[in-house]
């Protein structure tokens, strides 16, 4: 190949690196805040469809002003942006999903939060329900025995401003014990039965949302009450699809 041909190679690539680059960034400037504000109406329109089994017609106003305002896309691959807003779950990797925003919303709703509340999250995940939960809240303590994204989510938490999170690798199953009891406790991970741990961890007088099965049968979307007393009542909202939790139990 002689110089001329080299010389004419060049630009070329020089061209298509810039104009990736100039993708790239033209993406990350989107202004998504139409397409959040379409997430919301049809989360508003499942939540319509559902009423019959979550016993109520319309979500907290607080948990929907902050679904319209919490950067889905920067919870999920540079790949998956355009569908972000999509009112479906979306693959995190390791076998894991942020979670269909309409049952973010449910969930977070039906532990009635407080904004002086201290919240544990069992599966970090991605980190988009931490952002959600300690958009409402004073602190959200969240596990992640997945150690990629236990680390991932919460570098990417403190970047994007949310310094009322702490995340940790462990196995959630035991939640965090350091830092209980708490008001509220979120499971994003079905698992076989309602952890002991976490009832213990569980102030009196607070609410737990956990999803229960098992991998390969129906799940029941759970909510926990621990009463002044003590005493456990549970009652089952929806039937749900979530990834197993995982841990030494």
């Amino acid at each position: 190949m002689n110089a001329g041909q080299n010389n004419s190679i060049f630009p070329l690539r020089l061209v298509l690196l810039m104009t990736a680059l100039l993708m790239t960034s033209s993406l990350q400037a989107r202004d998504f805040s139409k397409a959040r504000q379409d997430m919301v109406r049809a989360i508003n329109r499942d939540v319509a469809d559902t009423a019959f089994y979550i016993d109520k017609s319309i979500l907290d106003p607080r948990v929907m002003q902050v679904m319209g305002q919490v950067p889905r896309h920067h919870f999920v691959a540079p790949s998956m942006q355009e569908k972000a807003y999509q009112n479906r779950p979306l693959p995190i990797g390791h076998s894991q999903t942020i979670s269909q925003p309409y049952i973010v919303a449910l969930m977070t709703d039906l532990l009635d939060l407080d904004k002086d509340d201290m919240v544990l999250e069992v599966g970090t995940g991605s980190g988009y329900q931490a952002a959600v939960l300690a958009s409402l809240v004073k602190q959200v303590y969240s596990v992640e025995i997945i150690e990629p994204l236990g680390t991932q989510a919460g570098a990417l938490l403190r970047r994007l401003g949310y310094a009322n999170v702490e995340v940790m690798v462990r196995d959630g199953y035991n939640g965090w014990p350091d830092h209980a009891p708490f008001d509220a406790i979120m499971v994003t991970a079905a698992a076989s039965h309602i952890p002991p741990p976490l009832i213990r961890q569980l102030k009196p007088g607070g609410r737990m949302m956990i999803p229960v099965g098992s991998q390969f049968q129906v799940q029941q979307l759970t909510l926990v009450h621990k009463a002044q007393d003590g005493t456990v009542t549970t009652r089952q909202v929806l039937p749900v699809r979530f990834v197993p939790l995982t841990g030494q139990h």
